[in-house]
């Protein structure tokens, strides 16, 4: 395979799981004084949005469809 090939693949893979696996995100408020500290942590899980996946799926086949071409 081509390297090009190998890059539409991971891209296609990547694609697939964007629709599947949310993205943690974690976010610390709070403030800091002196040595003492105040603070809370709150984390969410969010999906990307459908087109991001989608972008990336069609972008990896067409480079898979490009790098097995003579």
């Amino acid at each position: 395979m081509k390297p090009i090939s190998w890059i539409g693949l991971i891209l296609l893979v990547l694609g697939i799981l964007a629709f599947i696996l949310p993205v943690p995100q974690r976010e610390t408020h709070g403030f800091k004084m002196g040595d003492a500290s105040v603070g809370i942590t709150t984390q969410s899980n969010q999906k990307l949005p459908p087109a991001v996946g989608g972008i990336l799926c069609a972008v990896g086949a067409l480079m898979l469809v490009a790098g097995s071409r003579k």
